[in-house]
């Protein structure tokens, strides 16, 4: 990982403000990561985030600019709408532009790598094109597109820069996306990743380190390890046991408290990964096995390489070694020649494996996929209907799983932005081990932002226990437990929405702090950033900890208590 030092802000057409960005990311994590680096790279150009000119940002509109001289979308072509929405957003953008001198516009990612100089034909505002080969070229394609007043396109066959060697500008200061292999060797006959992200490269197993070492020195304490599929790392340089060894690696480096990783591939998933998710503490119980679909006659059309038996072994022995893994999925409804006899296998499957959660899709044909030219593609209201039954059946099952941890005493890493109406509800919210979204009660005399009170920080840690499992989510309102609701006060509580509501079990109140390095790190981001510094709150002094009579007053058997972590007086 580069170290990011700016250069001289650049100033807007006027001379006056610093001209600034702003990063629109559409799809997936390896998207999130790659925007990262455009911001990096434009921030080691002279450019300032939008959010920290309040002048710029003054100026925003509807339209999802931000306010910024120059917009960037970085975009997906897994859906088949996606150029749809691409061109929908351009057109807004171009209203804009109009408005606002030497304002740029930047399409990047997968659509971009596909579409190429067809973007600037349908959108001809659009100032600069780039794909997912080059991220290096953004600051210099914007300077040759305002110095010729035309718009400049540059794509690559071929990857030529890792992104990883380049500066990046990560959005959270207590978690990091760590690139360990780029691209896919897989030929899954419904996917367009290879065609646009090309062939698997990997990383050396000592760069990869080296930037988790980094990002830890820096204040993270949670890592994602991100590839296209990444339990085929170590291809590239000959050894097929590499990625159980970087789980172990990774975990071991010193102030890494969560390691999690995204997208193997059920085909080359081995026992010596299981057994190293197992046996490193920092590995979160947490793991996404994309199925797609559970009929074994429709995963060898899609050269999936699996069956469904071998899928669901993977699932037994996971839960065999760690019972408290929540297990997500990809299931995509409609694929060709998919039968009602196909459909129902996939329901089985999904009835047997029980996924805390399951992302669903309608089959979109992409260009240049073998499965987009079959002529017998499912008609659009038969794929509808499987599509809502495969919804409710994953609905439920992800509901009665989380029901399944009401009780459960769990450690939440606080984040900022997971919960969208934390300031209405009175709570806070974060990934509990498993990665389950958790949303938590205060304390009724704590507000979120006074944390020389003992509020938790973005990246610190909270102790809670699981009063209410929704069919999205888990809800924690332990720290309000230990009394009853006055007559008035439970009925008006009944009357609201259920993720508004209080939910209150017969336990005793537990809501537990744990200050962290990355809650440190947020403070010290949030001071840069020119925000009103906030007490001192290191160390915390809150009197004698206090815990209702009967509440825990330490961590759960078995868990050693950390240093920084304080419980927060939870009064009557």
């Amino acid at each position: 990982m580069t170290t990011l030092t700016t250069s001289a802000p650049v100033l807007d057409a006027r001379g006056g403000l610093p001209r600034t960005y702003h990063v629109r990311t559409l799809g997936c994590q390896m998207n999130v990561h790659d925007s990262e680096h455009m911001a990096g790279l434009l921030e080691r150009a002279g450019y300032l985030r939008v959010e920290d000119v309040p002048e710029a940002a003054a100026r925003a509109t509807d339209a999802g600019d931000g306010g910024a001289d120059v917009v960037i979308i970085n975009t997906c072509s897994v859906r088949e709408n996606a150029a749809t929405r691409l061109f929908g957003n351009l057109g807004q953008l171009a209203a804009v532009k109009r408005e606002r001198p030497g304002m740029q516009i930047a399409v990047a990612g997968c659509l971009a790598q596909q579409m190429g100089e067809g973007i600037v034909e349908r959108a001809p505002w659009v100032d600069v094109v780039f794909g997912t080969h080059n991220l290096d070229v953004l600051p210099a394609l914007l300077e040759r597109a305002r110095h010729n007043s035309a718009a400049a396109v540059e794509l690559e066959e071929s990857l030529k820069v890792f992104p990883s060697t380049l500066p990046t500008r990560r959005e959270s200061s207590y978690a990091a996306w760590v690139s360990i292999a780029v691209g896919c060797n897989n030929t899954c006959t419904f996917c367009i990743v290879p065609s646009l992200r090309g062939k698997q490269r990997d990383r050396r197993p000592g760069d990869v380190l080296a930037e988790v070492e980094a990002v830890a020195a820096q204040g993270a304490i949670e890592v994602t390890l991100l590839g296209q599929n990444v339990n085929s790392y170590g291809v590239g340089f000959g050894d097929r046991g590499a990625f159980a060894k970087l789980l172990r690696a990774t975990g071991s480096v010193e102030g890494i408290e969560r390691v999690r990783f995204t997208s193997p591939h059920p085909a080359a998933f081995t026992d010596d990964v299981i057994e190293a998710m197992a046996t490193t503490e920092a590995v979160m119980p947490s793991l996404h096995m994309p199925l797609q679909s559970g009929s074994d006659r429709v995963l060898r059309a899609m050269r999936r390489s699996y069956r469904t038996q071998r899928f669901l072994g993977i699932l037994d022995k996971v839960r065999a070694v760690m019972p408290e893994a929540a297990i997500t999925t990809d299931i995509i409804v409609g694929f060709p020649g998919e039968t009602e006899e196909d459909f129902q296998a996939t329901l089985d499957v999904v009835e047997q494996a029980r996924f805390a959660s399951a992302y669903t899709f309608e089959y979109s044909p992409r260009p240049g996929t073998p499965a987009a030219d079959r002529d017998d593609q499912v008609p659009t209201e038969v794929v509808k209907d499987r599509y809502r039954r495969l919804d409710a059946l994953v609905r439920r099952i992800a509901h009665e799983e989380n029901e399944r941890q009401e009780g459960r005493v769990v450690e939440v890493l606080v984040a900022e932005g997971e919960g969208r109406r934390d300031a209405v509800t009175a709570r806070i919210s974060g990934r509990a081990a498993d990665n389950r979204l958790v949303h938590v009660a205060l304390p009724e005399d704590l507000a979120e932002d006074d944390y020389a009170g003992g509020a938790p920080r973005p990246g610190d840690m909270v102790t809670v226990r699981v009063t209410h499992g929704a069919p999205h989510n888990l809800i924690a309102d332990s720290a309000r437990c230990g009394r009853e609701l006055d007559p008035r006060a439970a009925a008006a509580n009944e009357a609201l929405k259920p993720g508004d509501r209080l939910w209150l079990d017969d336990g005793p109140a537990l809501f537990q702090v744990r200050r962290t390095r990355a809650g440190d790190a947020w403070e010290r981001s949030r001071t840069e950033a020119c925000a009103a510094p906030e007490p001192d709150t290191a160390p915390v002094s809150l009197g004698m900890p206090t815990i209702r009579v009967g509440a825990p007053s330490g961590p759960r058997p078995g868990t050693p208590r950390r240093s920084g972590q304080v419980d927060v007086p939870l009064g009557r």
